[in-house]
């Protein structure tokens, strides 16, 4: 027999109390035999080399250990460096639920040597301290009845015996020995495919062997190093530790410690990762580096357990990541940012969020000044345009370097809320920044580029600044001129671009190439030239100067009007205020005109034209508005010519101050007038300003042009007087409004036509006198006049207007002295009101004297004849005939040859009454005096002669 093996660990002890225990109750044994199934279900093979290795590396202590992987005789072993056996490490793992680990190794939260029964049902333990033996076998004939209920499935790790094993290799401590079922061959190259990523998981092992091949770690300045049969992998690390917070483990006497470790691949890019902890869980990572913490996990060891502990560490670990981000090269660190995507899992997510809330507020981007910055503070350019980041770098604050503009970075800083600067904004960023005008060269230059393919971007860009050559800094590129002659730089205001900053892009965005055209037509001349007045002694000569030049290579413009110049007196005036020293219009302007004459060195400098473009005056100015909207145009009595309009005029051609000529000089004003082409144009405009302005407003011999006749205008005598021989052809003055015919234009015309009518000096022929009272009644209806205190009567003369009637019934006349009678040819009632007169048949009323005989107008032979000769129809009505008619009227019988009353015509028994009572009755009024000589004399002869 045998002798016992030595039992330095107290297996006896061990065994007796678990077979006390499964004795006395059954139902501990059934628990244990599920919790070890449970285990041995869930632990499955590819954990057995984790475990192994986590408890090689927990024995290496301080110095890095080495772990032995062979297979001899069928069995596995796993020979590890470091300390050895001792007796809580047996209890530990003849226990389900304890271990023997001290707070601060790595497999502290789970009980992980189970994995060893997903290859045997007989693990041994052999140590220089000592070896101890589990089996299945030995269990079963321990508890043979407990076995048989369970059909011989007992546990395997609750009853530990010792053993004399010692042939422990050389330069090793400790050794597992598993012989292997039937189904567990194969080990060693599954070993082989998880060892690097155990090495870098377990700094606690600097060498792992599997049969004939090794793997050594190294480590170096935060880098790892694996070299093995595939070669070297490189992986770069940072670690944090530190314990748990008390609350977190409440009742530990020695507070555990926590560590992380963040490890990205510098050779490869790492995918379809899982948490480690510090071996790998089956908890899917997406992060681009490994995460190995010392988190708990359940017994499986597949999955995190969660709890206040667990996310204790995780949020350490994330605290930890943007150290890993610093320790790479500036342009490489974006590659661990963790991209958008769906999250692999629970761990996933809440480590994902994390670490990029981390990285927001951690400074590890490389700024384009050189420093660092977080992403919750930093910009990118939304364009990759090296030197305009480098121009931009002491502008916008927290912008990024060019490198992180480059598409590869997008997705990065796009995780990390880096907001991108468009054009725009970095638009707004350049507004008011200083700099010296060939900076801003470079940044146009810069921006050029990003021009030419984004019209959007380019629309953007017409809010940048513009440096100009006076020292201004303007807001955009619209208006500023570039490449001018420095000689026009005297402008005060005028949006230069400084030759040192000009740039083509700039008359993409609104700048204009400055031609002369274009200077003289930008704001700042014209501001210029408004305020040349305010203080001309200042920059008067060199604002004088630029102007004319411009203009003797532009042309002048309407506006130029209010440019100071220098006058003959000394003062500055308007440009449009100053005549040129031998302008002729200087002989006809009054001597008060308030015009001064142009300083004779200035006028003697430039060109005529060149003056005569900025409105200084040479002659007559003339406006033309071809769509004028209002009296505006500063022409004299304007307002009164517009009104006389029932629809405002749609042209406005007219002569500027013509109210100050000299009365005395009208006849050179005309003739001046009459010799320039564009002057004669005004006057002869048809319903223009300038000949309704001349014949109201000109004299000749102290009279206005209207006033007087041509003197072929013969049938005006009396009415008007003849034009004076002033030396100008009857056209002109036809055309400057002396009269060639009756006729009025307005009201102020018609109160001078009855003025002349009333004025008892003037004779007017009664036919003339007939022409303008039919005229009167014409136009009385469209204006409203003074009635006049004196009219012309049937006698020729000017009577007094109070006792004076409008004829408008003409037998009438018979009973009313002609002195008295007002007639016309036109509408009797229209005058009347026109004159403030009644009309006779309002006024005078009369009875007929006696009775006559009734006849009808048939049957008088003469009258007959007399219808027939003129082709009218004899009316069918009577006529009463006296031999002599006689009217009752004013106070006195009046022999009268007609007369109507009640519609009743009487007439005289004499061609004369028998013709007008006709003449009325046919309503052939103006034939009445050819039927007066029918009815005596009722012949052909009569009619044709």
């Amino acid at each position: 027999m045998s002798p016992e093996p030595r039992d330095p660990f107290g297996t006896a002890a061990l065994r007796e109390s678990v077979l006390a225990a499964w004795r006395g109750s059954p139902t501990r044994f059934r628990e244990d035999a599920n919790a070890e199934e449970d285990l041995r279900l869930g632990g499955y093979r590819d954990r057995l080399l984790v475990e192994l290795a986590q408890n090689a590396s927990d024995a290496a202590g301080a110095e890095p250990g080495v772990l032995r992987l062979t297979v001899v005789d069928g069995e596995l072993r796993a020979a590890n460096t470091g300390a050895p056996l001792d007796a809580a490490g047996v209890s530990a793992l003849a226990s389900l639920r304890a271990s023997s680990k001290s707070a601060g190794t790595v497999g502290q939260f789970g009980v992980g040597f189970a994995a060893v029964l997903a290859v045997t049902d007989a693990p041994r333990v052999v140590s220089r301290s000592g070896g101890v033996a589990f089996s299945a076998a030995r269990t079963r004939e321990a508890v043979p009845e407990l076995a048989s209920a369970r059909g011989g499935d007992v546990p395997v790790l609750r009853l530990v015996w010792p053993t004399d094993e010692d042939d422990l290799p050389e330069g090793f401590d400790t050794e597992v020995r598993l012989p292997l079922r039937a189904d567990a061959g194969g080990v060693l190259a599954e070993f082989a495919l998880q060892v690097p990523d155990l090495l870098l998981a377990l700094p606690g092992l600097r060498r792992v062997e599997v049969g004939d091949e090794a793997w050594e770690r190294a480590e170096t300045g935060g880098v790892v190093e694996l070299t093995g049969p595939g070669g070297v992998r490189r992986w770069l690390v940072h670690r944090d530790a530190g314990e748990l917070p008390g609350e977190l483990v409440a009742g530990v006497e020695a507070r555990p410690r926590w560590s992380v470790c963040w490890a990205w691949p510098m050779d490869e890019p790492l995918s379809g990762d899982v948490l480690h902890a510090p071996t790998p869980t089956d908890e899917k990572l997406s992060l681009p580096a490994r995460l190995i913490a010392t988190l708990p996990v359940e017994p499986s060891r597949r999955r995190v357990l969660a709890g206040d502990a667990a996310s204790f560490v995780l949020d350490r670990a994330a605290a930890a990541y943007p150290a890993l981000v610093t320790a790479l090269p500036a342009v490489e660190r974006t590659s661990l940012v963790p991209l958008p995507g769906f999250p692999l899992s629970e761990v996933d997510d809440r480590l994902r969020t994390a670490v990029l809330t981390e990285l927001r507020s951690a400074s590890w981007l490389p700024l384009a000044d050189g420093e660092w910055g977080a992403p919750a503070t930093s910009k990118v350019l939304d364009a990759a345009s090296f030197d305009l980041v480098e121009l931009l770098e002491d502008v916008v604050p927290g912008l990024l370097d060019h490198e992180l503009t480059l598409p590869s970075h997008a997705r990065a800083l796009a995780a990390l809320d880096v907001p991108r600067m468009s054009v725009a904004e970095v638009v707004a960023a350049l507004s008011g920044v200083g700099g010296d005008p060939s900076w801003w060269r470079q940044v146009y230059e810069a921006l050029s580029p990003i021009a030419d393919v984004d019209s959007t971007a380019r629309e953007e860009m017409g809010g940048l600044p513009v440096p100009l050559v006076d020292g201004r800094l303007v807001s955009s590129p619209r208006g500023v001129l570039v490449g001018t002659d420095a000689d026009l730089f005297s402008v005060p205001g005028l949006r230069i671009a400084h030759p040192e900053a000009a740039h083509p892009l700039l008359l993409r965005l609104g700048a204009t190439e400055a031609s002369a055209a274009e200077l003289l037509d930008s704001d700042a001349v014209r501001e210029a030239v408004r305020q040349s007045l305010d203080d001309p002694g200042m920059e008067g000569p060199e604002l004088v100067s630029t102007v004319l030049r411009l203009v003797s290579r532009a042309g002048g413009r309407p506006w130029l009007g209010a440019l100071a110049l220098p006058s003959s007196s000394g003062e500055w005036r308007r440009a449009d205020e100053l005549v040129l020293p031998d302008s002729a219009l200087l002989e006809v302007l009054e001597d008060d005109a308030p015009f001064g004459v142009l300083a004779a060195p200035v006028a003697a400098e430039w060109p005529r034209e060149v003056l005569t473009g900025v409105g200084v005056i040479d002659g007559f100015t003339v406006v033309d508005d071809d769509s004028p909207t209002e009296p505006d145009h500063d022409l004299a009595d304007e307002g009164y010519w517009w009104d006389a309009f029932d629809v405002p005029p749609t042209r406005v051609l007219g002569i500027r101050d013509l109210d100050l000529v000299a009365r005395d000089k009208w006849p050179r004003a005309l003739a001046m007038m009459a010799a320039d082409p564009v002057t004669w144009r005004a006057v002869t405009e048809p319903d223009g300003y300038t000949g309704w302005w001349l014949a109201r407003y000109a004299t000749l011999g102290g009279a206005p042009l209207g006033s007087w006749r041509l003197p072929d205008a013969v049938e005006l005598e009396g009415l008007y007087d003849v034009v004076p021989d002033v030396g100008l052809p009857a056209h002109v003055l036809a055309a400057a409004g002396v009269r060639t015919s009756l006729g009025v234009l307005d009201e102020d015309d018609v109160a001078d036509l009855l003025a002349r009518l009333g004025d008892p000096a003037r004779t007017l022929s009664d036919a003339l006198v007939l022409r303008v009272h039919a005229l009167l009644a014409s136009v009385a209806d469209d204006v409203g006049v003074e009635p006049p205190d004196r009219v012309r009567v049937l006698t020729g003369a000017a009577e007094p207007a109070d006792d004076v009637l409008v004829l408008d019934l003409p037998w009438l006349l018979g009973v009313l002295p002609p002195e008295q009678v007002l007639t016309s040819s036109g509408s009797a009632p229209a005058l009347a009101e026109l004159l403030a007169l009644p009309l006779a048949s309002e006024e005078v009323t009369g009875e007929v004297v006696g009775a006559g005989d009734e006849v009808v107008w048939s049957d008088l032979g003469a009258v007959r004849l007399a219808c027939e000769l003129l082709g009218v129809e004899v009316p069918t009505a009577t006529v009463v005939v006296h031999d002599t008619l006689v009217v009752s009227a004013e106070g006195a019988e009046h022999e009268v040859p007609w007369w109507v009353a009640d519609d009743v015509v009487h007439a005289a028994d004499t061609p004369e009454g028998l013709a007008r009572a006709l003449a009325w009755t046919t309503s052939r009024w103006a034939d009445r005096h050819t039927f007066t000589a029918l009815i005596a004399t009722p012949t052909p002869t009569t009619l044709l002669a």
